[in-house]
């Protein structure tokens, strides 16, 4: 439904995680009987869940224990990790930065030129450990570093951005088609982010084998304050949800719906889910976990950027094991801990028993969701008033 800006602009409505909840069916099953696993084409992943290509996030350590766990880290082949060949000393530093200084630190930290040799040395190691490596480039850079990834054993590509469109125009670059790289890239391809029904359509036209969803979502982001663009969460998935139906009437081919950021809890990942996504990529709670290389801090790719930085570095603090924070067990009652625990409990109570069937929840605009009845634990900031 249209609503009146003014008289020469009109919007639609859209709701974000917070605002809306999952209705319980007629139907409830055993936590033990619901499948949440999901693939990446071939691949096949026990927990939807894929690790931001973040540098507080994912270094090596943690994509390999991320994979043993279930889900599948992200590796940024444009961060620390390629461009320092000791990251951890340079991760070190910036966990040493006040607030003041950080984001004009990192820019210059961050000048430091991608290595190509580092690319190799990082894939390598993650591959002798694991038996899958996904790593992300943006736009501007697949042409040049792709081919040096997936020579050192790359196996899904993801090319990621604040906003990626497949009609890119540039007046001064040739930019990169996707419509014409991702048929012809030798391994599966994700891409985004997107935050519309008509962009997430082209960029699954492009033959992408999952989309990315989310324009500014995240803990560290700040795009939609700089640029004043974005989508709340909960309206995007539905968007691109309705676009994925649309692009599987016309070609038979299912491409999945990544929900990229937002999540908190593991409430906010089952809406997620309830709203049409596959999966689910996450970066600040997972830069919770003891193994995380942020030292308990996390940021996005634009924080550092050297003319509009389009994030902050947050603190987090490492809270837990990776493992406590996926699968539990939880020792706190705020939904942050066994997230992936969570997923399987509530669809089973609301009697769903995979995440193609949990995609036909009833979802509703709940804006009291969080406040009803729990003025004592919002007194006390325990449990959901923390």
């Amino acid at each position: 439904m249209e609503i009146e800006i003014g008289r020469g602009k009109t919007g639609r409505r859209s709701y974000g995680f917070d605002e809306v909840s999952i209705v319980p069916s007629r139907r409830t099953r055993d936590p033990e009987d619901i499948d949440i696993s999901a693939s990446i084409g071939k691949y096949r992943l026990e927990l939807p869940v894929l690790a931001s290509a973040m540098d507080g996030v994912v270094d090596v350590k943690f994509a390999i224990k991320m994979r043993k766990i279930g889900g599948l880290a992200v590796l940024n082949l444009e961060g620390l990790q390629c461009k320092y060949e000791n990251a951890d000393e340079i991760l070190e530093r910036i966990s040493k930065f006040s607030d003041k200084e950080a984001t004009r630190e990192m820019q210059e930290i961050y000048q430091e030129p991608v290595k190509e040799e580092l690319i190799t040395q990082r894939i390598k190691q993650i591959k002798e450990k694991s038996d899958m490596v996904c790593a992300s480039l943006t736009p501007k850079n697949v042409e040049k570093y792709y081919k040096v990834a997936i020579d050192a054993g790359l196996d899904i590509l993801v090319i990621q951005g604040t906003v990626v469109s497949a009609e890119h125009v540039s007046k001064t670059k040739a930019p990169l088609d996707l419509k014409r790289f991702i048929p012809e890239c030798p391994v599966p391809v994700i891409v985004g982010g997107c935050a519309s029904y008509s962009t997430s359509l082209h960029l699954m036209r492009t033959g992408a084998i999952g989309v990315l969803v989310g324009v500014g979502p995240g803990a560290a982001c700040t795009t939609r304050q700089v640029l004043g663009i974005g989508v709340p969460q909960a309206t995007a998935i539905a968007d691109a949800s309705a676009a994925r139906i649309r692009h599987l009437e016309e070609t038979g081919e299912y491409p999945l719906v990544i929900a990229d950021g937002g999540m908190r809890t593991g409430g906010d990942i089952a809406k997620a889910i309830a709203c049409g996504a596959d999966l689910v990529m996450i970066g600040s709670p997972l830069s919770r976990a003891k193994e995380a290389p942020g030292r308990g801090y996390h940021w996005g790719m634009a924080t550092f950027h050297p003319d509009l930085p389009r994030g902050t570095r947050i603190k987090t603090d490492a809270a837990a094991s990776l493992e406590q924070i996926l699968v539990g067990p939880a020792f706190e009652n705020d939904g942050t801990l066994n997230l992936f625990g969570a997923l399987r409990t509530s669809m089973a109570t609301c009697g769903y028993e995979n995440i193609k069937d949990f995609q036909k929840a009833e979802v509703m605009v709940a804006p009291s969701i969080k406040t009803e009845g729990k003025l004592q634990q919002q007194q006390q900031r325990v449990g959901m008033g923390s």
